[in-house]
């Protein structure tokens, strides 16, 4: 049965750029029932209402690309209102305000450790840890944020693959126009584009380990992906769940989440969203923020984006159950 859901604003130190990653914190309240308006954001939920005592699953969402810890306030609060504990993060300069890092180390290898980092937080606060079981942990994660939590259970990018992607597939704007703007900043630094992916790759250990062994299961919306192999995907030992729009151009299925699925030998499943774009997987519109971004608000004819959301925070709920039993 549903309760209400509390949140509350966090601060969580980000070990990546040194400053704090503004973040919240969903949980079951037996006090809420309203809604709260966070800027554009209609939440389900009640600021600093008394959580619900006792030990619960955490989940922790990873935007995408240009996104913000509300992109998916609907995922956060759904599985609030069913038992779980969920934290959320702003990604430091890969969010709506400042994506200047896209493409870079501090966002291709620091996102993992930022979600590591929030985490951490969560389970050394006096006002959280009571209510985090430290062995029931996932990560869900949408586009750019879905590449994050592929790398939190075992999953290691091959860089060079987006250069040899992009020879193949010049068509595709929006991953080549990142990899040409990569290349001409390679160029003022006297580097090919191939030494600057060579950077990227011998960067993976720069603030540890991505891959976060407390977490045991990662929900995977339309993830960027390409850069995964075979043997980079080999490591992955803990369930999946891939989720995908049909016809979304940002990230193609076909090179994406398509060619990973055959690769993740922990697959849980995978769910498609018939004619829906990349964007369907970010939080039903308010008519005011419909205004101020159609691009990521508005769904081809025949997508119920309401009614999309039903199933995929629904499946959500059933997978991370499922995976985060108690298994002690």
């Amino acid at each position: 049965t549903a309760t209400g859901v509390g949140f509350t604003r966090i601060m969580i130190p980000d070990p990546v750029n040194g400053g704090k990653m503004p973040g919240y914190v969903f949980y079951p309240s037996t006090r809420a029932k309203g809604y709260t308006w966070q800027g554009p954001y209609k939440l389900k939920a009640t600021e600093n209402a008394r959580p619900v005592p006792g030990a619960k699953q955490l989940v922790v969402i990873s935007h995408g690309h240009g996104g913000s810890d509300l992109s998916h306030h609907d995922l956060a609060t759904y599985l609030a209102s069913h038992g779980f504990v969920v934290g959320t993060l702003t990604h430091p300069k890969d969010n709506y305000i400042n994506n200047s890092g896209n493409g870079h180390v501090d966002v291709e290898i620091g996102r993992p450790i930022q979600v590591s980092a929030t985490i951490t937080y969560l389970l050394n606060s006096p006002q959280w840890k009571a209510l985090i079981d430290p062995n029931r942990i996932g990560v869900a994660g949408f586009s750019a944020g879905g590449h994050t939590v592929l790398m939190l259970v075992g999953a290691i990018p091959h860089f060079a693959r987006l250069i040899s992607y992009c020879k193949a597939h010049r068509g595709d704007k929006v991953i080549c126009d990142v990899e040409k703007r990569l290349k001409v900043e390679a160029a003022k630094h006297g580097k090919s584009i191939a030494q600057a992916m060579s950077v990227l790759q011998h960067s993976l250990h720069r603030w540890g380990n991505t891959d976060d062994p407390r977490v045991k299961a990662a929900f995977v919306m339309a993830p960027f992906s390409l850069v995964f192999d075979k043997a980079g995907l080999s490591h992955v030992n803990r369930p999946e769940f891939l989720y995908y729009g049909q016809d979304a151009q940002e990230l193609r299925p076909k090179y994406n989440v398509l060619h990973i699925a055959p690769l993740l030998k922990a697959l849980f499943g995978i769910k498609m969203i018939p004619k829906a774009g990349h964007y369907v997987f970010l939080s039903p519109c308010s008519p005011k923020l419909t205004k101020e971004a159609p691009g990521i608000c508005k769904d081809p004819p025949g997508v119920n984006r309401v009614a999309v959301h039903r199933k995929i925070n629904a499946t959500a709920m059933k997978f991370f159950r499922e995976t985060l039993k108690d298994r002690r």
